[in-house]
């Protein structure tokens, strides 16, 4: 059995707004949520201080007040996010079999924030001041956990764990249970909230992250030739999909059919992706290929774009061996320019971002897009640009080699 997916719902917690309108707001005006945030993680040592915080988002509008205290900040981003998609989709229970409801959650790294906690009141006050819900709030899992608890969603439901592939991957394996008859309806999408000093030190280490301190708003420029490395952001961006004759029925509005994923592995390296970029070129190819579109067909991709200079240069390579002639006439931008790397999160919020474009018919700007590099000779959007948009990728790709691209189609 292959059913049609329909994507009716989208909840964004953003550094830049918090639900639909918010963040489309922010998208469409420019706004960066970069800044510096040493105000709010201690970074004595540690050369990077800036991120992409989501500093106005309240808990307690989600959860109660005991819940929240006993569940991760990227547990709560994720509750938050699934509410609001459910809410913007005008779902029902009562419109499907919660048994065929399934929940499919992201996240690259998990409750870090609740390790490193109860790790230290490990360290300075012993064993037995560590939380009994140190286990549950720290697990990966508990994003889907809470949110099939939170709705009484009993169909499928996990964690996906591939950095910052995650989200995406999370969408696009919901989709197959969808399309496959296993499920009639899916929440998915990722969360991370790891603004933490351990995660600050170990990006830095490793020479990922931007240390364009001076100028927060100017630090993420995916494939401009001043890049310098990302930004790390927080948030999350979970969608509701639908068998998309179900969702016909019930006069549900529809954003996009998700027609197409694609996902390989890279099997080069942890961190770096191969030179010739096949990995991405290859799911970019198994995306087209499921949604029965051509390259010519795709009217605007939303990158991975991390601002890296390997990552930038060779997504560049992939969509040109993907794209051939086409790819110099497909839009191109990067929201991570605006709002950092989401890590986890990323694919999910890319995902909003992208089918917001396609409602719109107007894509952001990729912020930041200054000097032009010679290594990346596409057309990244450097102003914004309305544009009617039918086909869209949405690309995503993780260390460990892992690739996600989800092919949205406008009917």
């Amino acid at each position: 059995m292959t059913r049609r997916v329909a994507v009716t719902g989208l909840g964004p917690v953003t550094p830049i707004g918090i639900g639909k309108s918010a963040f489309w707001d922010g998208l469409r005006s420019g706004r960066s949520g970069v800044c510096r945030v040493d105000d709010l993680v201690d970074l004595d040592g540690i050369d990077v201080k800036i991120g992409a915080p989501v500093r106005d988002f309240d808990p307690l509008v989600y959860v109660d007040a005991k819940h929240a205290r006993r569940i991760d900040r990227s547990t709560q981003f994720a509750l938050a996010a699934s509410s609001l998609a459910l809410e913007d989709a005008r779902f029902a229970a009562a419109d499907y079999d919660p048994d065929r409801i399934a929940v499919i959650s992201g996240t690259g790294i998990g409750g870090m924030e609740t390790f490193e906690i109860n790790f230290r009141e490990m360290l300075d006050r012993g064993p037995r001041r560590v939380s009994p819900f140190f286990v549950t709030s720290l697990m990966p899992n508990a994003l889907a956990g809470e949110i099939s608890i939170r709705h009484g969603f009993r169909g499928a439901s996990f964690g996906i764990v591939s950095a910052c592939a995650s989200g995406a991957h999370a969408i696009g394996l919901a989709a197959h249970l969808v399309s496959s008859g296993i499920a009639d309806a899916a929440l998915a999408g990722g969360a991370e909230a790891v603004l933490l000093r351990i995660t600050f030190a170990g990006f830095a280490r490793i020479g990922a992250v931007s240390k364009r301190n001076d100028e927060p708003e100017r630090a993420s420029r995916p494939f401009d030739l001043d890049r310098d490395g990302f930004v790390m952001g927080e948030g999350a961006g979970f969608v509701v999909l639908e068998d998309y004759d179900r969702a016909v029925a019930r006069g549900a509005r529809i954003y996009a059919e998700l027609a197409g994923f694609g996902m390989t592995s890279d099997a080069f390296h942890i961190t770096s992706p191969a030179e010739d970029g096949d990995g991405a070129r290859r799911a970019i190819e198994l995306a087209l290929r499921q949604a029965d579109v051509s390259p010519s067909d795709v009217d605007y991709i939303n990158a991975h774009g991390t601002s890296t200079e390997p990552n930038d240069r060779i997504e560049t390579v992939a969509i040109k061996r993907a794209f051939g002639a086409a790819a110099a006439r497909t839009k191109i931008s990067s929201t991570k320019s605006q709002i950092g790397h989401l890590l986890g999160a990323a694919g999910g919020v890319e995902a909003i971002a992208t089918l917001l474009s396609m409602e719109n018919g107007f894509i952001p700007a990729t912020r930041n897009y200054e000097t032009p590099d010679p290594n990346c000779d596409l057309d990244y959007t450097p102003v914004p640009t309305a544009l009617p948009i039918r086909v869209a990728l949405s690309n995503s790709f993780g260390f460990g080699g892992q690739n996600a691209v989800l092919a949205f189609v406008k009917n």
